[in-house]
């Protein structure tokens, strides 16, 4: 049986009051909270080996390297990954995708096409756009239904008709909590020889990923969304892609030799990781795995689900609330507004009542054109979220519900 207030007891920002009321955190989909576990191993690094890593020779920076490298194959295993040089420690997924992009560019030339997601994230939309600038590739969207899932037919029916070499896809929307049919996309992109580079932010902390069964090119995410550190994220890449692809930023542990007849670079996964690396947080995101194992997190999946289910049809069934999407599959999100008023005055006033919610576009623009919005509510759920804490939000909207559609 999942223990919910013996995990709640382990997140010390959940005891706050704001307002004078109840911290109740819907705002998951930004960023997570961390247990005392991470935390505290943040603090430890610090306090105890605080040292460079992988060319000191003293006992600090032995311990540091060994911490950090531990680190590194912890996340892949967690991940599905063994090979630790296809697991590149990066500062978040977005550092990661637009690393891709830059990698991927001297495969690309100018009339190739890149498939993108209409529901992506910035982060999986500008590095491409700005190959199509420097290079002349298009960038061509894969259209979002209206249920809120990229249409994977419309896709399959763009690569028949245009030179299609990557195909960029977000595993999660971060804006609707849609499940994309994301092994569906990285077969396709196998069988017509396009790379496959998906942004897996999102389903990291809401589905157990095994980024080798998924089998795609390239898969990005951040620790910061999985009760992890911010400022660390990892991409997992194939390694004969790895190698044989050019370093994008240089110095610190990417190079073997320099001088100024030419430089060698180091082998993988330092090739890819210029300058001094985020040690201690990539210790704490090791440290906030083991977390979440140790709170037997399939446990925690469930009782996530079963909150996200009762807060979607209780939203469902409130007149005033119209809610972004319906897909067959989604997680964590309910992305909504209330009749004739602004997000950021419905979010303004939760506040007020102690509820943290997220307004306007999510980093997600074309997802708002898409749905001619400018912008939602965003109300997201963690594992360590309560079904009373659901029951709070509800009570406080529809008195904020009442306050606006009175006036």
């Amino acid at each position: 049986m999942f223990d919910i207030d013996a995990v709640r007891n382990d997140f010390p920002i959940l005891t706050r009051r704001v307002h004078g009321h109840p911290l109740v955190y819907f705002d998951n989909a930004a960023t997570t909270h961390k247990p005392k576990q991470v935390i505290e191993a943040i603090t430890d690094y610090y306090d105890r080996f605080n040292s460079n890593v992988h060319r000191g020779v003293h006992s600090l920076s032995g311990e540091a390297t060994d911490a950090y490298e531990g680190a590194r194959a912890r996340i892949g295993h967690w991940f599905g990954v063994e090979d630790t040089g296809e697991v590149i420690l990066l500062r978040g997924a977005t550092e990661a995708l637009n690393l891709v992009a830059n990698i991927i560019a001297p495969e690309l030339s100018a009339g190739d096409v890149i498939l993108v997601g209409e529901s992506e994230h910035h982060a999986n939309i500008v590095p491409w756009q700005q190959l199509s600038q420097r290079i002349g590739v298009q960038v061509i969207p894969i259209p979002v239904s209206d249920a809120g899932t990229l249409d994977f037919d419309a896709a399959r029916s763009l690569t028949q008709t245009h030179p299609v070499k990557v195909i960029a896809a977000g595993h999660v929307s971060n804006a609707i909590g849609s499940v994309n049919p994301i092994e569906d996309f990285i077969s396709l992109a196998r069988e017509i020889g396009a790379y496959s580079v998906i942004d897996g932010a999102q389903a990291a902390p809401h589905l157990r990923v095994d980024v080798k069964h998924l089998d795609a090119d390239f898969y990005a995410l951040s620790a910061h969304k999985c009760c992890g550190p911010t400022g660390i994220g990892v991409l997992f890449g194939r390694r004969a892609l790895l190698e044989a692809m050019p370093p994008w930023q240089g110095g610190g542990d990417m190079i073997d030799r320099v001088s100024f007849s030419g430089t060698t670079y180091n082998t993988l996964p330092w090739k890819f990781e210029a300058g001094t690396p985020n040690i201690a947080d990539t210790i704490a995101f090791a440290k906030a795995l083991d977390y979440l194992e140790s709170i037997d997190f399939a446990a925690a999946l469930d009782h996530e689900a079963s909150i996200h289910s009762h807060l979607i049809e209780a939203m469902q069934a409130r007149p005033h609330i119209q809610i972004l999407g319906h897909p067959d599959q989604w997680v964590s999100v309910c992305s909504f507004n209330v009749e004739g008023a602004h997000p950021t005055d419905v979010g303004t006033l939760l506040d007020q009542l102690g509820v943290a919610v997220r307004t306007g576009h999510h980093c997600a623009m074309p997802t708002m054109e898409h749905f001619g919005l400018p912008g939602t509510c965003r109300a997201s759920l963690a594992f360590y979220n309560t079904h009373d804490e659901v029951d709070q939000f509800l009570q406080a909207l529809d008195r904020v519900t009442g306050m606006l559609t009175d006036s």
